[in-house]
């Protein structure tokens, strides 16, 4: 007789992976949470200080950096390329992050990994403040290879109305700041793959270095006041991400020396990649930009002095977003 252990699956292993991170998880939670470890599903309650809350949420993966994680087994800082990728997400808009759920799909489970990944979600969630409230690890015998994994998440915020940042509140002479990124965070990792090629596993701790979370420190910028527009920069680079925040009336100028590009960046460029296509898919070294009114900056770059907050542009009134 068939078992579905014979497919791949082994519910006695799930059920220790469960326990195995019962505590991992519980740490990130507070009073507030509503719920029990194992459950269906578990919430969080809004904090006090709200007159109109609204719930946002976001979602994100790693994407193909984890198949480098896997290539030289190296798990711990995974959790925080899922998680920052997510509640950064939200604090371009100004929500504050409330719960955090993760997916992880696997060929096959192997308790250190599985373990490991957890673990440093947990971490990474207990950082940005915000509570793991539960997960799911899938298995998918035949059709994931047996050491393959995939890691989503999804996280829930919230913010009052009225105070949601955005274009509209974006105007001409704002300043844009830029908090700085000392790696490649998760984006970009197919075209990394590819330049670097049989090379890859050699320089895997610089590529593999942590995404930074902004996410607290930027919503102290926002409490400041002065804070008008945020963008969290992942794929598509500095010109595509400010650009989302930036209205069609007004643009927004880049002076791309006001920073120094990490040297991850080079390694990257050095095997080929042009800088137009460096700027195109890379954070080049600013991971998050506030839109602020420059009467406000002191304030507001004080919040996030721990990211090495740099002016490097600033919003006019010729349209597009311009590097220089």
């Amino acid at each position: 007789m068939t078992s579905y252990r014979d497919t791949g699956v082994d519910l006695n292993g799930a059920s220790k992976h469960v326990a195995s991170i019962s505590e991992e998880v519980r740490s990130t939670w507070t009073e507030s949470v509503v719920g029990a470890f194992g459950g269906f599903a578990a919430g969080v309650e809004i904090p006090p200080g709200y007159d109109n809350p609204v719930l946002m949420m976001s979602t994100d993966g790693v994407g193909t950096k984890l198949d480098l994680a896997r290539r030289v087994d190296a798990w711990d800082g995974v959790g925080a390329d899922l998680v920052a990728m997510c509640v950064d997400d939200l604090a371009a808009v100004g929500a504050k992050p409330l719960g955090f759920v993760d997916y992880m799909a696997v060929g096959s489970l192997q308790a250190e990994r599985d373990t490991a990944i957890v673990k440093s979600i947990a971490r990474a969630c207990r950082e940005a403040g915000c509570a793991l409230l539960g997960g799911e690890t899938a298995v998918h015998p035949g059709v994931m290879e047996p050491d393959a994994v995939d890691l989503a998440g999804a996280v829930m915020g919230v913010v009052e109305k009225g105070d949601v940042l955005g274009p509209h509140l974006v105007r001409d002479g704002d300043v844009i700041v830029g908090l700085l990124s000392p790696n490649l965070r998760s984006n970009g990792f197919s075209l990394v793959r590819v330049v670097f090629g049989d090379e890859l596993d050699q320089y895997a701790e610089s590529l593999l270095d942590p995404s930074v979370i902004y996410s607290p420190a930027v919503l102290q910028a926002v409490s400041t006041g002065g804070v008008h527009a945020a963008a969290h920069i992942t794929g598509g680079g500095i010109a595509e991400n400010l650009g989302r925040v930036v209205p069609e009336s007004l643009g927004a100028i880049i002076d791309t020396s006001a920073w120094q590009t990490p040297p991850v960046f080079d390694l990257v460029s050095d095997r080929g990649v042009s800088q137009d296509e460096m700027f195109r898919t890379f954070n080049m070294g600013v991971g998050f930009c506030l839109v602020i009114d420059s009467n406000a900056l002191d304030d507001a770059a004080t919040a996030v002095g721990q990211h090495d907050p740099t002016v490097i542009g600033r919003i006019t009134t010729r349209n597009g977003v311009h590097l220089s």
